[in-house]
């Protein structure tokens, strides 16, 4: 008798590229990168038209590039976890990958590779507008660009695409996880300001106030414990609250 063999299962690496493409080649997906890319390039314009030609720098524009990226692409993050249960993929994927938190990292790491790409279309777009800058409104020109700004700005895409990614497995549905992703910050941000016992905890529960730093590149010594704390709020618990639902939840 003839014993089959089970066949090999996928790596890590392929069910990240797999979940890359999901992330990339659906309406939403497409759509979702189309207007980040519009935006980076009207932001670009904006600031070349209304700046100072000091400031016409390639990383005062690298910068500006990073608030469209940070604000849209979390929604693909929260998407690409969602679509599995709202439009009923959960019952192929988890049927060919059994093990539910290997594709869990899967789409985690996906959103690593989307941030990624994202800061590399942003420093292409800055050197063009550096470029026009220079040749055409005498901008500063200045291509000066640290390791710190560009490992701060990395950082910054992927705590955001991270967070989305969180909203995702723990809400599952779409439209909640998409909402609440953009009110409960505005919520807690406007809560803050009003009421002025929740100034001091805001310094490090706002993850909007801690991770500004990163996008300046002023982070010190203070700024870090701060950011750790916000990210355990925001990121690591809806992470791991989500990563138990997704594992214990049936497949309908």
């Amino acid at each position: 008798m003839t014993t089959l063999e089970a066949p090999p299962r996928p790596s890590l690496g392929r069910l990240t590229l797999v979940e890359v493409r999901k992330m990339t080649d659906t309406r939403a997906g497409f759509w979702l990168l189309a207007v980040t890319g519009l935006a980076y390039a009207a932001l670009v314009v904006v600031m070349l038209i209304v700046a100072d030609p000091p400031d016409l720098t390639f990383y005062g524009i690298f910068q500006t590039t990073l608030l469209p990226a940070g604000v849209l692409l979390p929604v693909i993050g929260i998407l690409s976890v969602t679509s599995e249960w709202t439009q009923r993929g959960a019952l192929t994927t988890f049927t060919l990958v059994p093990e539910r938190e290997r594709v869990a990292a899967a789409k985690v790491l996906a959103g690593f590779v989307l941030a990624g790409a994202s800061v590399v279309a942003g420093l292409l777009v800055a050197a063009v507008g550096n470029a026009i800058g220079m040749t055409f409104f005498d901008g500063d020109g200045s291509w000066r660009l640290t390791a710190g700004a560009l490992g701060s700005a990395v950082l910054f895409q992927l705590i955001n695409m991270t967070v989305g990614v969180a909203f995702g497995m723990l809400l599952m549905n779409s439209a909640l996880a998409i909402v609440m992703y953009f009110l409960l910050p505005t919520v807690w941000s406007m809560l803050t300001n009003m009421i002025d016992a929740l100034r001091t905890p805001a310094e490090w529960l706002d993850l909007g106030m801690t991770s500004q730093p990163l996008v300046d590149n002023t982070m010190a010594g203070a700024d870090w414990p701060k950011l750790a704390a916000s990210v355990g709020v925001w990121l690591a618990v809806p992470l791991a609250a989500g990563l138990a639902r997704l594992l214990r939840r049936e497949v309908a």
